[in-house]
């Protein structure tokens, strides 16, 4: 054996150890790793982590509140709410959609309609949590879905508050309806700073009250602490916050007054607003035709909402404070009120009407051929004699006509709990300059100023705006805001919040003055134009019946209702306070293309005056709610 091939032993021992120890530093190191990060995760983090753990493992629902009801003036129910079962589908959970809603239509019933209302919720809400695929479940769909529910992940079966308009269609552009939060409902909510209060919230109002009283019949949302297991599922509730409910509105309008007014309209298109005077509390309001706001609820199918969308009468679009129309000869009594204020006439100033005015080369014509011989101012109201407004109007000058008639509300918005309200039109060579781009249409011409005087040519204002000037007149000079809504009721406390009065202008008009215009309006329906229609009544009125172009007739061309398609045909026009002494209540009422005022509006005034003031319920025959007939208009009675 040779001496260099004796192991060192010492030497590989040392080398030995040395990787030992090397070995035992790694690991202690490591332990020493895990210990500070068990250290870091146990004490340093413990309250983040014991959170992200206990977040885990519960669950926080939001509980949606009761919606506020909304009531009428005698405390019957015009929206309430109900329970009822919803098929729910979690579009994020449902890699088929299509597949699993052909699927569940094997288990439950699920019409087109359903289907079509389903995808319109899926366009228009991309980021809801679920979406109804069935609403109002029968219990034995309930058990036959529960029994099948293993096969439909991502479907769910919810107990929903639904909400519910008795009435239909009565009285729907005043409530309104709901519907389902869409992205622009979301972006509005964001701008208020509402987000936590709507979680867990479907729906919010659109239109009408609903809408304008959102907040109020909302309520606050409550949160339950649910404890789930790993697959989502709810094991117990661990604590609960209520949700608080909406608060009840109670309104100024008796809803049977709005059914006698809805039914004398039968199938004819207009509008009826009536105010109390002596505090612009809404008695009635009127939108025809309307359309039924349970339709809206679940989310209006396509069908349903392309008939209502397309139709020529335009059931969705509230006439009563987004249409303008001309005011015809109800704008007459104002124009004598000027007059007399102004001192541009007395009530003797008379002229001779022989059927037309002549000015600036043209003949304006008056509405009954021949004209009326002697005129007063009187007779001027009583007869409605569109000579003699045309002649005042021009002595008047448009200036004087426009700064009078906007005392009376004519051309601003009324600022009626509503919206959707528009301003309509008070004519004026600054609205004119405003209104038109080129310079030779914006010169206002002398003519124009004629066929002002009385309720034509640029005149244009909403049935709010009639019936608030008629209310301010007959509350001599005293202009409330009209309000649909009287009380809020808070259910939780019982606390009630009265919404008074808002006086918004003081008209000092001359005692005589008013005297005078009432007296000649009270005429008008004893030997006028509206005489036939108050014929025995057994209260005294004031009134003013109104016709009002749809299309301008040429120069020397005679309308005749027979020859001219229905929807061309004149406006409708009627406004009456009464009692005369003391008046309770003030209506303006258009029916569309339903020719003299005398013929068509003023008889369903007297229809809603003689329940209001009398309780007398009409027993309407089929003829009286049919469209009016194209007849000849030779009768004095029926001239404007």
């Amino acid at each position: 054996m040779k001496l260099g091939e004796i192991k060192n032993h010492e030497h590989e021992l040392y080398f030995f150890q040395l990787r030992i120890g090397f070995a035992g530093c790694v690991v202690l190191a490591a332990f020493a790793l895990l210990f500070l990060r068990f250290f870091q995760l146990q004490v340093v983090q413990y309250d983040s982590y014991a959170t992200k753990a206990e977040d885990n493992r519960i669950s926080i629902v939001p509980i949606a509140p009761n919606r506020g009801l909304i009531l009428d003036r005698n405390g019957v129910v015009l929206a309430r709410n109900y329970s009822a079962y919803t098929l729910e589908i979690f579009p994020a959970k449902v890699r088929d959609l299509e597949r699993s809603i052909q699927e569940l239509g094997e288990v439950v019933e699920i019409q087109a309609k359903d289907r079509s209302r389903f995808r319109k919720l899926y366009t228009e809400t991309r980021n809801a949590e679920s979406l109804p695929i069935r609403t109002r479940l029968t219990d034995e769909e309930v058990a036959r879905f529960a029994a099948n529910r293993y096969r439909f992940p991502g479907v769910e079966i919810k107990a929903r508050l639904f909400r519910q308009y008795p009435h239909g269609d009565l009285a729907a552009h005043v409530v309104g309806y709901i519907g389902r939060i869409n992205q622009k409902d979301q972006e509005k909510i964001a701008e208020q700073e509402l987000e936590a209060n709507y979680r867990g919230t479907d729906y919010i109002g659109k239109a009408g009250l609903e809408a304008s009283y959102q907040q109020e019949l909302h309520g606050a949302t409550g949160f339950e602490q649910v404890e789930i297991d790993a697959a989502g599922r709810g094991i117990r509730t661990l604590a609960r916050t209520p949700a608080q409910a909406g608060n009840n509105v109670t309104l100024t309008l008796d809803i049977k007054l709005q059914e006698v007014a809805e039914t004398a309209f039968g199938e004819r298109r207009g509008a009826l607003v009536a105010i109390e005077p002596s505090s612009g509390g809404v008695l009635a309001f009127v939108s025809k035709p309307g359309f039924d706001p349970n339709l809206f609820v679940e989310g209006i199918d396509p069908a349903s909402w392309a008939e209502l969308n397309n139709s020529a009468d335009r059931p969705l679009n509230n006439r009563a404070i987004a249409g303008i129309y001309p005011p015809g000869s109800t704008f007459k009594p104002y124009m004598a009120m000027a007059a007399l204020e102004l001192g541009k006439r007395t009530p003797k100033s008379a002229i001779n009407d022989p059927g037309y005015f002549e000015f600036g080369g043209r003949r304006f014509r008056d509405s009954k051929a021949g004209g009326h011989g002697y005129v007063d101012l009187y007779k001027s109201i009583v007869k409605s004699s569109d000579t003699y407004y045309y002649i005042l109007a021009n002595d008047m000058g448009i200036d004087a006509i426009a700064s009078f008639m906007g005392k009376f509300g004519f051309g601003s918005k009324s600022g009626i709990d509503l919206e959707g309200e528009a301003a309509g039109v008070l004519p004026s060579p600054e609205w004119k300059q405003k209104r038109f781009r080129r310079p030779e249409q914006q010169k206002w011409y002398a003519g124009e100023t004629v066929s002002i005087g009385i309720g034509q040519g640029y005149n244009a204002y909403t049935p709010i705006q009639l019936a608030v000037a008629l209310a301010t007149l007959a509350a001599n000079g005293d202009m409330y805001r009209p309000r649909l809504v009287s009380t809020i009721d808070n259910v939780r406390t019982g606390e009630r919040r009265h919404l008074q009065p808002v006086l918004v202008n003081r008209i000092p008009l001359k005692p005589e003055n008013l005297e005078f215009v009432k007296r000649a309006m009270a005429g008008v329906n004893q030997e006028g134009t509206g005489a036939r229609a108050f014929s025995s009544a057994q209260y005294t009125s004031g009134g003013k019946t109104g016709t009002a172009q749809v299309i301008g007739m040429k120069q020397g061309e005679k309308y005749d209702e027979k020859k001219v398609a229905e929807r061309h045909r004149d406006h409708s026009l009627f406004i009456v306070f009464a009692p005369l002494e003391s008046p309770q209540v003030a209506l303006a009422v258009i029916v569309e293309n339903g020719g003299f005022g005398a013929r068509a509006a003023a008889p369903i005034a007297r229809t809603v005056l003689d329940y209001y003031l009398l309780g007398k319920r009409p027993e309407l025959s089929s003829a009286s709610s049919r469209k009016p007939a194209a007849t000849a208009h030779h009768e004095e009675e029926e001239t404007d």
